[in-house]
């Protein structure tokens, strides 16, 4: 029923947002991140056997071209990832789904731009909600620390069943496998098909850029160790949260191969924040400065944020010092 993929255009740019302009300190080269996708924004397209996909039109900077809900089933639907609570994108998914009962409404994790219109969605449904759990940090927050992603998730939100590590679902002729991959955020769940190569890899995994990885909300030694989890399963072929599916193209080319990929990157990049405080940088601006130079102020932003968590790993690994001084501000500097 999955076997076969249907119209995936997956071309190969070189990759231009938020990455580091400096040469990588090893010999692992960038993700290839695919940023020609055209999502036909709130239509609903068929990408598989038994799947359809509608975009939602919160296209931006965090978001690409926008959250991609996922439809799977025939007669029967599982929703994968509602998306934001926007009225046209509500509009878009009711006519997608028709006059098709929907047995749940699945969340890979609760940032509202992939939950937001859950609550809605399932009082004009009547399906119940599915997801891992509530939201919450990865992390207790430190004595006056900010959690910048707390406006973008879905505290209140709550599962009507919560969804476990290995637990499989099942929609008609159609089981879903669950695997818990925290790292984007302490909730977050991969989806994938039984007896096909197909994963929903919601923001754990995604073709057109890295993730987001910003502490306390999320965690860089859990998503390094969901990234190496992937390995232990059979799924390929990868449908994103955000951009195009990244289509199994072989053994050499496929989601997994991509993942690795990510990982390799994320492991360069923690030798390029440790390479700028040895040359001098004790804070997080000044290692921004050296790593991503000239960048706009939103990536810039990110870059601090996903640096943030790096720096922790770094420290949990006692590869990184972190001496608090006034006012929070902390400064690093490498052990003897």
């Amino acid at each position: 029923m999955f076997a076969q993929i249907i119209s995936l255009p997956f071309t190969l740019p070189m990759p231009v947002i938020a990455m580091s302009k400096n040469k990588p300190s090893t010999g692992v080269s960038k993700p290839h991140y695919n940023l020609e996708f055209e999502p036909q924004t709130g239509a609903c397209i068929k990408v598989a056997s038994g799947i359809s996909r509608i975009c939602a039109p919160n296209k931006g900077p965090y978001t690409f071209t926008g959250t991609n809900t996922y439809l799977l089933g025939d007669q029967e639907l599982f929703i994968i990832d509602p998306g934001p609570d926007d009225k046209k994108h509500l509009k878009n998914l009711l006519q997608g789904i028709d006059d098709r009962k929907v047995k749940a409404i699945l969340l890979t994790h609760t940032h509202k731009d992939h939950s937001g219109l859950a609550n809605k969605l399932k009082s004009i449904t009547d399906a119940p909600l599915w997801f891992e759990g509530r939201h919450r940090l990865s992390r207790p927050k430190s004595h006056g620390e900010i959690n910048l992603l707390h406006g973008a998730c879905d505290w209140d939100l709550v599962p009507d069943k919560t969804l476990e590590d290995k637990e499989t679902i099942s929609i008609e002729e159609v089981t879903l496998e669950v695997l818990a991959t925290p790292g984007h955020c302490a909730n977050h769940l991969c989806l994938g098909i039984k007896n096909s190569d197909i994963m929903f890899s919601g923001d754990h995994v995604m073709g057109w850029n890295s993730t987001l990885v910003a502490t306390p909300d999320g965690s860089m030694n859990d998503y390094f160790n969901s990234l190496k989890r992937l390995e232990d399963s059979n799924y390929r072929t990868y449908f994103p949260g955000h951009g195009a599916p990244i289509p199994n193209l072989g053994s050499a080319k496929n989601g997994l191969t991509y993942a690795n990929a990510l990982r390799a990157h994320r492991m360069m990049r923690n030798e390029q924040i440790l390479e700028s405080i040895k040359t001098g940088a004790r804070s997080i601006s000044e290692i921004v400065a050296k790593i991503y130079p000239g960048v706009g102020l939103r990536i810039r932003m990110a870059a601090a944020m996903t640096t943030q968590a790096h720096i922790e790993y770094l420290a949990e690994q006692e590869l990184v010092i972190v001496k608090n001084g006034l006012l929070g501000k902390k400064t690093f500097s490498l052990p003897d």
